[in-house]
């Protein structure tokens, strides 16, 4: 895939030249974000954080919470237990939020390396401020991505369409994310 080539020569360029390297890919659902991730964590033996760890609970959900454009992630969370401690580059822990129960799982304990990958969806909310070396937007085609989300469990389907894909395009559009991106990769067909 000569995106993935792209991105570990834009990864290698910054390894080069610094110590630590953050990497956030952000972008469309289905679009492959962290498949990507995966990719680069083998080939760099690299920390992978997915933004959605960090749903907001329950109680979180509010009206006014989620009608805010890019609120439907507990970026303050996020921020606090992840982004800053990264940033910092001591060992750290935190707690991954679990859909199937909507808690809070045990804590992760994380050993800085000398990259670390920060996936998904709203990974780069400007709340979260600009912590990465390397920003990275994926978007897709709308055909290929209706069609990868009904290979997903039907009971999903029509949140994505109808809930999610929306709040995603209102972030995207609202927040720039696009245009504040270093590397944009494009995905018109199944690979």
């Amino acid at each position: 895939m000569k995106e993935l080539e792209a991105v570990c020569r834009a990864i290698r360029e910054r390894l080069a030249v610094k110590e630590r390297v953050i990497v956030a890919i952000d972008g469309c659902c289905a679009a492959g974000k962290t498949t990507l991730a995966e990719n680069l964590a083998n080939i760099f033996d690299c920390n992978v954080f997915h933004a959605d760890d960090f749903f907001l609970r329950p109680e979180q959900r509010t009206p006014r919470r989620l009608g805010e454009v890019g609120g439907n992630i507990d970026y303050e969370r996020f921020r606090a237990e992840v982004i800053e401690p990264l940033l910092i580059g001591k060992p750290f822990s935190y707690s991954p939020y679990d859909c199937s129960t909507q808690s809070l799982s045990a804590p992760v304990t994380v050993d800085p390396r000398p990259l670390e990958i920060v996936e998904g969806s709203y990974s780069t909310h400007p709340y979260l401020g600009k912590y990465d070396d390397l920003r990275i937007f994926m978007k897709i085609s709308p055909a290929l991505q209706k069609e990868r989300i009904l290979l997903r469990p039907s009971f999903l389907h029509r949140r994505f369409f109808e809930e999610w894909i929306p709040m995603e395009q209102a972030y995207f559009a609202g927040m720039e994310v696009e245009k504040n991106s270093d590397l944009v990769i494009h995905i018109k067909e199944s690979n």
